[in-house]
């Protein structure tokens, strides 16, 4: 076992979810590679287990990351639940106070552990939704900081929400604009939609604000964007909360040597060969993401878009996903048949590798902000099709300010299903319309920004230095 004596040790904790494991264990990598790090990334013993299962290496020891004398590691807690019950959405709110009430007794034991053995924690770092370990570093007198999965102008959405700064949606007013410094007028459904005043989603919108009420309490907040990105609402943020942007966090933990540590829960399929045949900028990716189902008439809907758009695809279908309660329907009998050669789909992906692959033209994604994030440092052009949450934010963005992306969809307030003759024009648009060109143009000028960022020097770069510096300063006082 290497030796840890000496190094700095900064704790991640996860919440159990793809779209913020990915992100916070990125993070770990590109802090352990600034050098002599030790980075224990934990979350639930589930996640443990569904990394194992998916590849990845989740050693205990130190694993080294970088050529700098980083390592990182993984220590994995009880959360009290025999069942993946984060799973269930309609179960959150029970879950959450069953992580906290569980994980802070485990996350004790192991801090104190960890001082016994000579590794005292320096730093905590936790995502949403499990920000009580903030009060956790208080009790121990350890800094914590947090890691926000979404971009800054939700973050600036969610905080002026909360602190009724300005009109939303209400039920009087479902349908006014909403205006926020430094940041575009957004429609009513360009909003998330959980603040929505006749959201079906309750519990999120509850878990969502109610864990927004924690985030003044880090002493730095590291955000996944790119100060090129969003310039304006992080200047003005900044103002307020102590926010650094880091990303794109995907984009610089491609330059570490810990490529084999991988935060998927479930395990790719083969596909990049099937990509390799394929000439350049002649395959639409097609992914909804971990979390989204989608009904048995969209997926038909879909399908015959898809097929009568003529063009290649490979399409990440997950019918087993364990992480909705709905199950995603099924393609059209005989649909398979009829594509041959010119598709492929399959249950997961190496998302991060296929969008960097030479023959991917677009993506056509439910805009979650780690795809978002991907898709515009790949220099990808995207076909939006939000459902909800951040997603119709990210949608508008993408189409609007950053002028890379169309939307097929404007989330669930549109309450339609999007028919095949819409997804058949969105393809043809995005691959070889008026606005592909001009799409393609602004998603390269956005992939070489995130480059710059996240090279050694640039502005990302700059800020987890100097957060790893901050923390090695803390230390020692």
């Amino acid at each position: 076992m290497a030796s840890k004596h000496g190094l700095v040790h900064i704790f991640l904790v996860a919440f159990p979810a793809q779209g913020q494991v990915n992100p916070l264990l990125r993070l770990g990598k590109l802090i352990a590679s600034k050098g002599n790090v030790l980075v224990t990334f934990s979350a639930p013993k589930s996640i443990g287990k569904k990394m194992s299962n998916a590849g990845a290496a989740v050693s205990s020891d130190p694993t080294p990351v970088g050529n700098r004398g980083g390592m990182i590691r993984f220590e994995f807690f009880d959360d009290g639940c025999d069942e993946d019950k984060y799973d269930q959405p309609h179960d959150l709110d029970t879950y959450l106070s069953l992580l906290e009430a569980h994980g802070t007794k485990a996350l004790k034991e192991i801090i104190n552990n960890h001082t016994l053995n000579g590794s005292p924690v320096s730093c905590l770092i936790s995502t949403p939704w499990v920000l009580w370990v903030c009060d956790l570093a208080q009790e121990f007198n350890i800094p914590c900081a947090a890691l926000w999965v979404q971009s800054c102008a939700c973050f600036s959405t969610y905080y002026h929400y909360q602190n009724s700064l300005v009109p939303f949606p209400s039920e009087e007013q479902p349908d006014i604009d909403v205006q926020m410094p430094s940041m575009p007028v957004l429609k009513s459904d360009e909003i998330s939609s959980f603040l929505h005043p006749f959201t079906p989603h309750m519990f999120l919108k509850r878990s969502f604000i109610g864990q927004f009420k924690n985030i003044s309490k880090p002493f730095c907040i590291l955000a996944e964007t790119f100060q090129e990105l969003e310039e304006d609402a992080i200047k003005y943020m900044s103002q307020i909360f102590p926010i650094r942007a880091v990303g794109p966090l995907f984009k610089g933990a491609l330059h570490d040597t810990g490529s084999n540590i991988s935060g998927d829960l479930l395990k790719a399929d083969d596909c990049l060969e099937w990509l390799d045949s394929k000439p350049d900028s002649s395959v639409v990716y097609i992914s909804f993401g971990s979390v989204v189902s989608m009904k048995q008439e969209l997926v038909t809907e879909m399908a015959y878009g898809v097929l009568n758009s003529g063009v290649s695809f490979l399409w990440v279908l997950n019918m087993k996903t364990t992480t909705t309660i709905d199950k995603t329907g099924e393609l059209p009998k005989g649909f398979l048949e009829e594509v041959g050669e010119r598709g492929m789909v399959v249950q997961w992906s190496p998302q991060a590798k296929v969008l960097t692959h030479p023959a991917v033209s677009c993506f056509v994604s439910h805009c979650g902000w780690n795809s978002t994030m991907e898709a515009l440092s790949s220099g990808v052009p995207v076909v939006a099709f939000p459902h909800r949450g951040d997603q119709v934010t990210n949608a508008k963005y993408l189409e609007d300010v950053w002028k890379v992306g169309i939307r097929m969809s404007r989330g669930e307030a549109e309450n339609r299903v999007i028919g095949r003759k819409d997804v058949e024009e969105c393809l043809k648009e995005a691959t070889s319309g008026v606005k592909a060109v001009e799409m393609k143009k602004n998603a390269l000028k956005w992939k070489k920004a995130a480059e710059e960022a996240v090279a050694e020097g640039g502005s990302s770069d700059r800020n987890i230095q100097e957060f790893v510096d901050k923390v090695k300063k803390l230390r020692v006082q």
